[in-house]
């Protein structure tokens, strides 16, 4: 599959001056001048377009500047969001002037490095007025869930021609705290902050390919876990329980918890005769035994695949053997898996642990793994335990996860052809972290982001290859999301790279079905 993005364009040719640097168009001399004491490239330019939508479109229409690479309009403006304060600044998601609408890509990626910054600023709609902004209009702006108003931008864009464009508007008049010249005061000083993000920003603009890894995101145990809770909710109403984490990953936390699941760390937490959800990890017999003794309604969302890990560890310790559990400690799943033998099974977590490993029988040793271990680390520590142990025990069938493996398997081969990865998962995500080691491994920088917002831009400066995959418990739409900001830089070429097809699918529990 491959397919291109490209940053919208105001006009339907975009033109061949394309240079390169930042160019900023401030409406005011006052912010103007802000903007370039701000600036630190010598290529790095400031044009005054003049006050309102006239002069704005004068400029477009008649102005030829240097050949530039990426545009960005900076000025004041007036917040209509009631949360917003003077000074704080306003990336526009896109830019409506009652006529006509531009969406902006990539929005949330600039506020988000404006913020690490140090600066106030959200993303959100913008508006283009033909006067200053009335108290009525303000209210009406607001309830159509508009974060800010001016009186240039929808008419500056044209001039962008194809090229990256961004619009950062400092508000300067909320409406509801100081008055227009301390306001004033405060955003253009937010301005001149701000222009050194503006050529991070612009510097991070170019076309690009974007590999995306396949197999990537939800595995068969996530999807079924995800189900288990949404139908408890649709079959029991809320409040459902859910201890820890249903699946590790904050996007699809937040999204159950909106629609009224809650989520504790331990049983305590939950009314007497309530129903828990047990999560995807998996849980000790001793938790089991607490939730009958306090009359919970439980529905048991553990992963099949650990589930399976689960009766192997008992079944060994049935038998006599010490089980070596190969995994990471405080992880859920292992806690669950060690909580199966207590008294016969240890963690061994390097193949440094084997050397101090003392098993009742040196004859009577097997070993087993979390699912979502890295399958070269697995491997090594196995293979040390295979060597002081000749006659070691191993699974009936592998313990790391189909959906684990063959997540590994797609990143290394995006990996191998790319300038940077980029891993959607949670950083509690053990499956998601390993796609990290495992890029990082074959030589190419990787970073685990949840979303686009935690994209730095200094990490996509002279990139044009970007890796692209997501852990097993992130949502498909994370990775759209990321594909659309990176779109906001340039334009995208998408081409997905799959070395094999899933078709696993796991039933749901009694408790669930309809």
């Amino acid at each position: 599959m491959t397919e291109t993005i490209s940053q919208p364009r105001t006009s339907e040719e975009a033109t061949d001056a394309v240079g390169t640097g930042l160019l900023v168009f401030a409406p005011l001399r006052l912010e103007a001048n802000a903007v370039r004491r701000g600036l630190r490239e010598p290529g790095s330019r400031v044009l005054r377009t003049g006050m309102g939508a006239a002069k704005a479109a004068r400029v477009v229409r008649e102005s030829t500047p240097e050949p530039f690479g990426a545009l960005i309009v900076m000025g004041t403006a007036a917040g209509v969001d009631p949360d917003l304060k003077p000074g704080d600044l306003v990336v526009a998601t896109e830019v409506s002037d009652g006529e006509s609408t531009v969406q902006l890509p990539g929005a949330d990626l600039l506020a988000a490095e404006l913020r690490r910054a140090g600066l106030r600023a959200a993303a959100g709609r913008m508006a283009t007025v033909p006067l200053l902004v009335t108290s009525s209009q303000r209210s009406r702006l607001a309830a159509e869930g508009y974060l800010a108003a001016d009186m240039e931008t929808a008419a500056l864009l044209g001039a962008a021609d194809g090229r990256p464009v961004a619009v950062i508007r400092a508000v300067s008049d909320s409406g509801f705290g100081p008055g227009m010249v301390t306001g004033g005061i405060a955003a253009l000083r937010s301005l001149r902050l701000a222009a050194p993000v503006a050529e991070r920003w612009a510097a991070a603009c170019a076309q690009r390919t974007v590999l995306l890894a396949g197999p990537r995101s939800f595995c068969a145990g996530v999807e079924r876990a995800i189900e288990i809770v949404e139908r408890a909710l649709e079959l029991r109403g809320a409040p459902v329980y859910v201890r820890k984490q249903i699946v590790h990953n904050t996007r699809v936390v937040s999204d159950l918890e909106q629609r009224g699941a809650v989520f504790v760390d331990e049983l305590d937490e939950v009314p007497d005769g309530a129903t828990v959800v047990f999560s995807a990890h998996g849980v000790s017999p001793a938790v089991r035994d607490t939730a009958v003794g306090r009359g919970l309604s439980v529905i048991d969302a553990t992963c099949p695949l650990v589930s399976k890990v689960h009766a192997e560890a008992r079944r060994f310790a049935r038998e006599g053997y010490t089980v070596a559990l190969i995994g990471h400690a405080g992880h859920e799943e292992v806690e669950g898996t060690l909580g199966e033998a207590p008294e016969s099974t240890v963690l061994v977590q390097t193949a440094a642990d084997v050397a101090s490993l003392q098993p009742r029988d040196a004859e009577k040793v097997a070993y087993l793994m979390q699912t979502t271990l890295a399958v070269d680390e697995a491997t090594d520590v196995a293979a040390a335990l295979r060597e002081r142990f000749p006659h070691m025990r191993a699974p009936g069938s592998d313990d790391i996860c189909y959906a684990t493996t063959n997540r590994q398997a797609a990143v290394r081969a995006v990996a191998e052809d790319a300038d940077l990865v980029l891993v959607a998962g949670s950083k509690n995500s053990s499956n998601s972290v390993r796609l990290v080691e495992r890029s990082q491994r074959a030589g190419t920088p990787a970073y685990l982001i949840d979303g686009a917002s935690d994209i730095e831009l200094s990490w996509l400066s002279g990139v044009s290859v970007v890796g692209l995959t997501a852990g097993a418990s992130a949502p498909p739409a994370v990775v759209s999301e990321i594909i659309a900001a990176l779109s906001g830089l340039g334009t995208v070429t998408v081409t997905e790279r799959v070395t094999t097809t899933e078709s696993v699918q796991f039933g749901l529990p009694r408790e669930v079905r309809r």
